[in-house]
């Protein structure tokens, strides 16, 4: 007996046995790939006697670059602030005439 397999089908087919559960996919042939468990890992390994510094290291690194326009943004934004609450006042000398 023939049976007709139709376009519908083989998709459906395909997109079953593309991949298993989650962690559990498809085996690809000539890579090959290790892991360990999350619970034999240690949780902070090196925090302090490694990642402090390199911390720092970047920090060091990259605070001249961002402190010069930071510092330039703060400073034009408070002038333009004191220029203008100065703007809003009025000026007594066009009033010295007024009864």
């Amino acid at each position: 007996s023939y049976t007709r397999v139709t376009g519908a089908e083989t998709l459906i087919s395909c997109l079953a046995t593309m991949g298993l559960h989650f962690g559990n996919l498809a085996k690809v042939r000539h890579v090959i790939t290790y892991s360990i468990s999350p619970f034999e890992q240690k949780a902070f390994a090196n925090y302090f006697s490694k990642g402090v510094p390199n911390l720092w290291r970047r920090f060091r690194s990259s605070v001249f670059k961002i402190a010069p326009p930071l510092a330039l943004t703060y400073l034009t934004y408070t002038w333009g602030n004191h220029v203008h609450e100065e703007c809003k006042k009025k000026n007594p000398a066009d009033f010295e005439n007024d009864e």
